[in-house]
């Protein structure tokens, strides 16, 4: 494993951080849920993803257990807020309420006292921007929250939301984004932002759910208990599950396989080569899984290798920074 500093602050994480969406309590059971955290401990993993809102809370506190015992200083914890975790009207979006009790909720959920790095999930255009960053600032005085971030804010967002916490003496050194050889919408605007504000990406999806695995071959059915059978998954993998695209994910195997990597660590490893990015979330529902694509961690890609990759996919990429994950 290797380790990088997350924006422009003083946090080291691993350059492959543990996912849970979709995967504990939800798609696998608790026992290869734990099976898997303890593989990813085991390759050296320190970084830890989640969100409230993960299989209706669940992921948390699976998550939680799964940790129970580790040394807690070794370990960088992540979760978010944004999306509804109860029926009320104020059990949702970015205001001072709702992230206030949803921090104290994750914190028991996750069996820890603090969050390292606590994140708004989407931007709410219906709160005032100054009432989050507030909120967000009062949580790292508390001592609750050590850091904040961002997910799939557009840039203009995040270079006023940067602005807001330095006036009010925190940090904002996160953004999570969806980021992959196939979906580059970030390069354009949200990078460049980025790295002026100093702000790290923690990019989500970097198999694209998958597909840059090879799993999913064109003109057939996704295979039976994959993510394209899961109505949540689904969702942001049907994009990709064009032949055009399977097609193209085919034709990237011989370079993978000259590099000595399966598809899924070049696609890892792709996404490690931008200087902005911190750190690759992976998730896995097989130990064997986390193991495979920590493999990915360290790899350098030289140009000659970039370049074929950008022949074989061509026009399938998708780079329009109008389109972001907001769903």
């Amino acid at each position: 494993m290797e380790y990088r500093r997350l924006g422009r602050s003083g946090l080291t994480i691993s350059e492959i951080a543990y996912g849970n969406w979709l995967t504990h309590g939800g798609q696998v059971e608790e026992d290869a849920a734990q099976a898997c955290v303890r593989a990813a401990l085991d390759a050296g993993i320190t970084t830890f993803d989640t969100a409230d809102v993960y299989a209706g809370t669940r992921a948390e506190s699976v998550l939680g257990r799964a940790l129970a015992g580790q040394r807690r200083e070794g370990l960088e914890v992540f979760t978010k807020v944004y999306w509804p975790t109860g029926p009320g009207r104020n059990d949702r979006g970015l205001s001072r309420k709702h992230i206030t009790e949803s921090c104290e909720a994750s914190l028991r959920r996750l069996q820890t006292d603090h969050i390292d790095l606590y994140q708004a999930h989407r931007y709410d255009a219906t709160v005032p921007l100054e009432e989050t960053m507030t909120a967000f600032a009062d949580l790292v005085r508390a001592g609750k929250v050590l850091y904040i971030g961002v997910s799939e804010w557009r840039a203009e967002e995040i270079a006023a939301g940067a602005a807001l916490a330095r006036d009010l003496g925190v940090q904002l050194i996160s953004n999570q984004p969806q980021y992959s050889m196939l979906w580059r919408v970030i390069e354009d605007e949200v990078v460049p932002t980025c790295e002026r504000e100093g702000v790290s990406q923690i990019v989500w999806s970097p198999v694209a759910q998958g597909v840059l695995t090879g799993k999913y071959r064109p003109g057939e059915q996704p295979p039976a208990g994959s993510r394209a059978t899961d109505p949540e998954g689904s969702r942001f993998l049907a994009r990709f599950l064009r032949d055009e695209v399977l097609t193209r994910v085919q034709d990237l195997q011989p370079v993978a396989a000259d590099l000595g990597l399966s598809l899924a660590q070049l696609s890892i490893a792709w996404v490690l080569q931008n200087g902005n990015v911190a750190a690759a979330i992976i998730g896995a529902s097989r130990p064997e899984q986390v193991r495979d694509n920590v493999a990915a961690a360290g790899v350098r890609l030289d140009a000659d290798v970039l370049r074929r990759i950008d022949e074989v996919l061509g026009e399938v990429v998708e780079r329009d920074p109008a389109k972001t994950a907001r769903g």
